[in-house]
């Protein structure tokens, strides 16, 4: 099957916006370099009066080439680099070395096209704010989970339980096999795009979006986080940590601790007490 490459030339701040845009049009996989995005797309779902749509509002246009026949493990393997946060968690292929030394977890991941292999300031952050929390015993929600990292990472931590969603088909199938390949036993993945129907609550949620959804879902995240429990998000730039803490005040959280790298922001949140 042949595919296209969209090359756009955007800032870092346009990067996760457009990905989380694209991905709704049957964009299946994407490479972020500097100061550049190309998305990739089954040559016969290419929409371009779609695409221009979403484009418009940036005001950015975009090259085009036919990329024949692609085996897509070699290219991923050929550029995915293991990922060290401190020396609390290690990322890495199958095909790496072991990290010598050893951080305290180690997650082998086979990301594929799913977001999440640490490599973002989004996910670097979240594991950041996860490396003092608590999470042994606890029960952990992951929504918009990816390729699975902060659900394997809580596991490793001692989560007695941690369910998992994320709207791309192609992403659960991803979390499935990094699960298997960690052996974790307490992680449950499926497809959804809501909370609604998820009755249970969770002494810790995470969630590496974007912040409109965010936005869209505070309350429901919220509704399923138990009234000791800890709210991490992230996928937020540090030029919408008002509009976010405002949403979450809203519902009764407070801010707690962040991480910033690169301009984008992983936030804590708990319950307001006072």
């Amino acid at each position: 099957m042949s595919h296209i490459a969209i090359t756009l030339e955007v800032n870092e701040e346009q990067k996760d916006l457009l990905i989380a845009q694209l991905s709704e049009i049957a964009f299946e996989g994407f490479e972020e370099q500097e100061n550049k995005l190309i998305a990739y797309i089954p040559a016969q779902d290419l929409d371009e009066a779609a695409l221009e749509t979403i484009l418009q509002p940036y005001g950015i246009g975009y090259t085009k080439e036919v990329i024949l026949p692609t085996n897509w493990n070699e290219v991923w393997e050929s550029n995915f680099q293991p990922v060290q946060v401190d020396d609390f968690c290690g990322i890495r292929a199958a095909f790496h070395p072991p990290f010598d030394p050893k951080p305290a977890y180690e997650i082998i991941i086979t990301p594929k096209m799913a977001f999440g292999t640490g490599h973002h300031a989004t996910t670097f952050s979240m594991i950041r704010l996860m490396k003092d929390l608590p999470i042994n015993g606890k029960r952990v929600f992951d929504f918009g989970t990816g390729t699975g990292i902060l659900a394997i990472l809580a596991e490793m931590m001692g989560a007695t339980a941690i369910d998992a969603i994320d709207y791309d088909e192609w992403a659960v199938n991803n979390t499935v096999e990094n699960i298997q390949a960690n052996g974790m036993q307490k992680t449950k993945v499926w497809q959804a795009d809501t909370l609604e129907g998820i009755q249970s609550t969770y002494n810790i949620i995470l969630a590496n979006i974007n912040c409109n959804i965010l936005l869209q879902f505070m309350g429901e995240m919220r509704r399923i986080l138990a009234d000791d429990g800890q709210l991490l998000l992230s996928g937020i730039l540090t030029t919408d940590e008002e509009k976010i803490t405002e949403a979450a005040n809203a519902v009764g959280l407070v801010l707690t601790r962040k991480q910033e790298k690169d301009n984008w922001l992983a936030l804590q949140f708990g319950l307001n007490k006072s």
